[in-house]
């Protein structure tokens, strides 16, 4: 039985309706057809300490699916976590869920953007006293400038959702198959911070962009993340809730083995160890405001391609060799 176009916007009314108050920061769109599928790429390289990743995806405008390059941003404020946007099909509907910052990283739809975000949660990375530590099996730093860092492969591992075929949609048919767990319904419902104004003309420059439409590039865009970071553009932490301390007040296990989450202290944290996936407790106390200090961000020259990371600086030239000798 066919569902009258009327019929179905009464449908998307009661659905967002049902969807809890915190999770509603942005408008939702719907469309009556899925997004293209997620394309492959390089993430660029992080340039400088306190950088988050937002990976790129489908949005939809008048000209139907554009792709929003992912890009390295600012954290707004101390301990936040960003939870990308995903499309969820209902009743026939592809609506879009907004994304948001958090102390949590909620549910996104088991989509598997790569980077960090592999469906489940954040695994690229966590707050260690005010910085974030790069987990360096899924993300790209610049070690040079960036010495906080790790590798962590089983917590990669446990939070995988395989998408071979890159479906860039939960639900209905053909989208990725994956219920919220306990622990992202938990970061729903916690208070959380729109995009920042940056971030937001960041999607609107790409929706100018009559070559990031999907109908224009075939599924195939250009420009597939951008190498330079987005400004600054610090916000007030919102209070850090009693389930942000009991869970570590990061969301590096966030959507995982809920058998796996602990404490950990400071002093006891091992980040080479791969047996070691706990999450250590922050320092914060419920209700308060932590002070954070953003990264400067105007410093940072970007590679002409933004496809490749940028390049350490040139060595100067040897002197030549006499002639004869080989190279």
């Amino acid at each position: 039985m066919r569902i009258s176009h009327s019929a179905r916007w009464a449908l998307l009314a009661l659905l967002v309706f049902l969807i809890p108050a915190a999770s509603r920061a942005g408008v939702f769109i719907s469309v009556n057809f899925g997004p293209p599928v997620l394309p492959v790429y390089v993430q660029p390289v992080c340039p400088a300490p306190d950088l988050l990743w937002t990976p790129g995806y489908w949005a939809y405008g008048d000209d139907g699916y554009f792709w929003v390059p992912g890009a390295w941003v600012p954290a707004p404020y101390a301990n936040a976590l960003w939870t990308p946007g995903y499309w969820g099909w209902s009743t026939g509907l592809y609506i879009f869920h907004p994304g948001y910052w958090g102390y949590h990283v909620g549910y996104y739809g088991g989509v598997n953007y790569g980077f960090g975000y592999m469906g489940m949660g954040f695994v690229g990375g966590e707050w260690r006293g005010g910085h974030m530590a790069y987990n360096t099996a899924v993300i790209n730093v610049n070690t040079t400038v960036i010495h906080n860092t790790y590798v962590n492969q089983t917590i990669v591992q446990q939070n995988t959702i395989v998408n071979n075929n890159h479906v860039a949609y939960a639900g209905g048919p053909g989208g990725i198959q994956h219920q919220p767990t306990p622990e992202e319904r938990i970061a729903e419902n916690e208070t959380h911070t729109a995009p920042t104004s940056f971030q937001n003309q960041h999607i609107q420059a790409a929706q100018s962009n009559k070559q990031s439409y999907a109908k224009v590039n075939g599924g195939r865009p250009a420009t597939l993340a951008v190498a330079r970071p987005l400004a600054v553009e610090s916000h007030p932490a919102p209070p850090v809730s009693h389930t942000a301390m009991t869970n570590g007040g990061n969301a590096a296990r966030i959507g995982g083995n809920p058998g796996s989450v602990r404490n950990v202290p400071a002093s006891d944290y091992r980040p080479n160890n791969t047996a070691n996936t706990g999450v250590r407790n922050t320092t914060v106390q419920p209700n308060a405001r932590p002070t954070y200090t953003p990264p400067k961000n105007n410093t940072y020259a970007p590679p002409k391609n933004n496809s490749e990371p940028p390049k350490s600086s040139p060595k100067p030239p040897s002197k030549p060799k006499p002639e004869g000798h080989e190279k």
